[in-house]
């Protein structure tokens, strides 16, 4: 103890027949002996006998916390959040969109959560949304460093990527979209020739059958034929094991592991789990995208671009001399890595949703099927050229979108420069999660947001009626890219499905309307029956 010290100071004072000369305060310097600093050492080995182990592990960790607290101290009206733990915040706080609708609820629409040092604002409610999308949209038009997603793009594509190189890779992808078919007749005709080959494949199943697959492969490929110049039959054994290691791997990018990945990622690189079957199965669709260009460069004729990879191929032929473009085999694998799931994952989902929709409320799918019967009738396909004459129908798909909530948080962004939003201080570089799930269920928005209402997009004539928080597809600078095509491919292959079949649950199944969330927020697998009408 410090008692037991002083004599021991004492004994050394009178041990020392020379003194300490202390100059005045502006010498620069002190006459002290040899003796003084031996004095020092043995104070402070005599310390380090007196601690043992177990109060310098205190200290030390006590360091730590201190450290932590400072590093991590929020700056003055930051927006409010539950109490994060030490070290590693709000890890034990659930990410899925329910649970932030109730922390929402306790600590407003504008809020935040810390993970490891990361700090995340979220936003939710229609109001607040629409202010951070649209009316700030260049405050938060970036992206943030995401690891999940930085290890498969490796900051490449332009679902993720930043600045000058993203703004080249969107409007190229944007020009070459529309060459391709995008809103023209031509890839109307694809989608129309792609519903033969699906209502075929329902009507070959004897029995209740899972649609998943059809449906996915379907849905692929409108966007393989922009991608790749072709489609793939349902027969594919390759292709059908590609699009089950997409499904698998967006389900797993969702998981609470691979959430930690993105927290400690050097930690996570090593550990087992299912963030590593989801890097697993991306390598082998990432092969897959690199055939398809490795077949393309055999025969490509740059006078003649029959499909995307075409033009991309041509387009890094001209921008050699830019290479800030990202005009090159990386880019060109992030961005049909971006395009082939966006395409795929997303609609086939929404359809999945509606079908199951249809199940569930066989009323509304005969009120569906009866506008469809006097406006099309069965004697030819759909077109694009109906959906202003079907209001009913338009309502219910866009009823299926809100209630299915696919992409319940959307992808993050970033706040580009210093502002405010809701009152609340939001530094730069801070990640910003929009809520669209609390847009698409609010209740200042939607009269019964709870329940499938067609109304909700009917005036009092029965005409279909636009809402401004109909946010499935975000808004802003950065909402989808493929929204137009993904409303063509909705209308026209949910209305020739119905105009085929009438769809019912196998004999004994419960119709579950609570879905699984992964990256996306999907249906539970279910098995249905589709009567040829």
């Amino acid at each position: 103890s410090l008692h037991n010290l002083f004599p021991l100071l004492q004994l050394r004072v009178k041990s020392s027949n020379k003194t300490v000369k202390v100059h005045k305060p502006s010498d620069t310097r002190a006459d002290i002996p040899p003796e003084s600093s031996q004095t020092t050492a043995m104070i402070l080995h005599y310390l380090l006998e007196c601690l043992d182990f177990k109060s310098w592990l205190l200290g030390f960790f006590l360091f730590l916390l201190l450290l932590d607290i400072i590093r991590n101290k929020n700056p003055s009206n930051f927006p409010p959040g539950p109490w994060p733990l030490p070290f590693v915040g709000n890890i034990f706080t659930g990410l899925d969109f329910k649970t932030i609708d109730k922390l929402a609820e306790k600590y407003g629409d504008v809020f935040s959560l810390r993970w490891g040092s990361e700090k995340t604002v979220f936003v939710s409610g229609h109001k607040m949304v629409k202010e951070a999308l649209i009316t700030q949209l260049d405050s938060f038009a970036d992206r943030p460093v995401v690891p999940l997603f930085q290890k498969i793009y490796n900051g490449l594509g332009v679902a993720l990527s930043n600045g000058y190189l993203w703004k080249n890779q969107r409007k190229f992808i944007i020009t070459h979209l529309r060459h391709f078919g995008e809103g023209r007749k031509t890839l109307e005709l694809s989608i129309q020739q792609e519903n033969i080959f699906l209502c075929d494949a329902f009507k070959a199943e004897q029995g209740p059958f899972d649609p998943e697959f059809f449906l996915n492969n379907a849905v692929s490929n409108i966007i393989s034929a922009l991608l790749f110049g072709h489609r793939f039959e349902y027969h594919d054994e390759n292709f059908q094991n590609i699009l089950r290691l997409d499904t698998e791997a967006i389900f797993l990018a969702g998981s609470a592991r691979s959430q930690l990945y993105n927290i400690f990622p050097h930690l996570f690189e090593y550990l087992p789990g299912p963030h590593q079957k989801m890097f697993a199965n991306y390598t082998k669709i990432i092969e897959f995208l690199k055939e398809e260009i490795r077949k393309h460069k055999e025969d490509w004729d740059p006078s003649n671009p029959r499909d995307y990879i075409d033009s991309f191929l041509l387009e890094m032929e001209k921008k050699k001399s830019d290479p800030e473009a990202g005009f090159n085999v990386e880019m060109l694998l992030a961005v049909m890595l971006d395009m082939f799931e966006a395409g795929t994952e997303t609609t086939a989902t929404t359809i999945r949703w509606g079908l199951l929709f249809m199940m569930k409320y066989p009323e509304i799918q005969k009120k569906v099927q009866a506008e469809i019967d006097k406006v099309i009738g069965q004697s030819r396909q759909a077109s694009m050229a109906d959906k202003p004459n079907m209001p009913y129908t338009e309502a219910v798909i866009h009823e299926i979108q809100r209630k299915g909530n696919i992409v319940p948080l959307g992808l993050p962004k970033m706040a580009s420069k210093d502002t405010v939003l809701g009152g609340f201080f939001i530094p730069k570089g801070t990640t910003v999660t929009t809520n669209l799930a609390s847009v698409l269920n609010d209740k200042n928005e939607w009269e019964t947001p709870d329940t499938f209402n067609p109304g909700h997009f009917l005036d009092g004539q029965g005409q279909f009626l636009k809402k401004d928080a109909f946010l499935p597809f975000s808004a802003g600078k950065r909402s989808c890219l493929g929204e137009q095509l993904a409303r063509m491919e909705l209308f026209l292959f949910f209305t020739s499905l119905l105009q085929c079949f009438t769809f019912s649950p196998g004999p004994g199944d419960e119709l579950s309307l609570e879905g699984q969330l992964g990256f996306t927020y999907a249906p539970r697998s279910y098995c249905m029956c589709a009567t040829p009408r």
